[in-house]
């Protein structure tokens, strides 16, 4: 379904900015500033993302990257990577069925 979230990437000890423009149970789709890392999302490679679920709760889901390219946008440029989730945890599941029933 399609949302627009502000997210983080971890990777170590560094949190980077990202949007997530799209999430279901078993994947997410998220947009990142253009890098200079190519490795960054190579297809394979494991990604943490961390986003708030409630005003009070944030949730850290473990995955790996299925898919990256760089596209163009109107007025900018984005990475554009699809991540499935490893082991959704139970929390996370319950938040994409409540986005589900309130038709977000």
């Amino acid at each position: 379904m399609a949302v627009n979230l502000n997210a983080e990437r971890i990777s170590g000890n560094e949190r980077h900015s990202i949007f997530i423009e799209d999430i279901s149970e078993s994947g997410i789709h998220i947009i990142s500033a253009p890098s200079q890392e190519s490795r960054k999302y190579t297809a394979g490679a494991d990604i943490d993302v961390s986003f708030r679920i409630s005003q009070k709760k944030s949730i850290t889901l473990h995955c790996k990257t299925r898919w990256a390219y760089h596209r163009m946008l109107p007025e900018k440029q984005v990475d554009s990577i699809g991540l499935e989730i490893i082991s959704p945890p139970a929390e996370y599941l319950e938040f994409i069925r409540t986005l589900s029933r309130s038709g977000v």
